[in-house]
């Protein structure tokens, strides 16, 4: 192990790779968001399908409502995956420093376990909450608007939504949706393992006619390992986006009560609504977000945390 991992200091090389992730995110995957958003806060009935969403909304409102609520996840996303990724970065050469580690076969070195990059991605989701609660709070809000000119929508902007938000709630009115957001980004413990579990199996492909480059296998792998996320995260994301999506007007839902109203009215399938274009959208955002960090991470010359 190399002994820049043993250094206590708080690296700030991921927080800079992660803001170009979260840019590459917004550009690539909003789109498909804003239809995820309204199938999965629209009555029952609205659509009838993720296409039908998108027609609707390019016919109703032009193709520019696709990036409707693009400001705060512009803003937001650069944030949030700075640190999301900046604290995977740091949580990684924690569990290294404490030997959470196992021999690298037919090397003589080590490396953390697929169980310790599950962790720090566990903790890094955790930590990312903070930030992206409010940050969501107002994208939702902004995409649920389906007004065609702005001049008849209830938020002018992200700003106006903010305010409004807070005059009526306060300040704690930015974090509706918190324990939805904890639920939801507690997954990313499979994202990280996963992602690391398919660079190791790509990395078996080395000297065969199957060999492909590192930059190749962090995109296949980031996509990949975005569709178990995904499978794995959408009840909660479902639940999340509810609370979030509530008048900021009338009183805050809680998590038992808004994962109680979803299983009501759809039963289990209700979890799952908005599944398809998350599953559209993960592959390519997430592949490219995470071709972005990591080649950003190499660039900027960050410890190794994977062999």
């Amino acid at each position: 192990m190399a002994e820049e991992t043993k250094s206590g200091h708080v690296r700030f090389v991921g927080a800079l790779a992660g803001t170009g992730s979260g840019l590459t995110k917004v550009a690539v995957g909003h789109g498909f968001d804003t239809v995820k958003i309204r199938i999965q806060c629209s009555p029952p009935g609205t659509y009838r399908g993720a296409i039908d969403c998108l027609i609707q909304t390019i016919r109703n409102e032009s193709i520019f409502a696709l990036y409707k609520g693009a400001t705060p996840p512009a803003v937001g996303w650069a944030a949030i995956d700075s640190v999301l990724l900046g604290s995977l970065h740091n949580y990684r050469l924690f569990l290294i420093r404490h030997e959470f580690t196992e021999p690298v076969p037919g090397a003589d070195t080590r490396r953390l376990t697929l169980a310790g990059h599950g962790l720090a991605g566990l903790c890094a989701g955790l930590t990312s909450a903070l930030l992206a609660t409010p940050m969501e709070v107002l994208k939702v809000k902004l995409q649920l608007q389906l007004q065609r000119s702005a001049g008849d929508r209830q938020f002018k902007g992200p700003i106006d939504c903010a305010r409004q938000v807070v005059h009526s709630q306060g300040v704690s009115g930015l974090w509706t949706g918190f324990a939805g957001s904890l639920a939801f980004r507690s997954n990313f413990f499979w994202m990280f393992m996963s992602f690391e579990a398919l660079m190791r199996g790509f990395s078996q492909l080395q000297g065969t006619q199957y060999e492909i480059s590192t930059p190749a296998a962090n995109f296949l792998s980031g996509g990949l390992a975005s569709l178990g996320f995904w499978c794995m995260g959408i009840p909660a994301d479902n639940i999340k986006n509810r609370m979030m999506a509530s008048a900021h007007t009338s009183a805050r839902p809680s998590f038992i009560a808004t994962a109680r109203d979803i299983h009501a009215v759809g039963g289990v399938r209700g979890y799952y609504r908005g599944l398809a274009p998350s599953l559209l959208r993960a592959f390519p955002s997430n592949a490219a977000a995470l071709w972005v960090y990591e080649g950003l991470m190499r660039a900027f010359g960050a410890e190794e945390t994977r062999h």
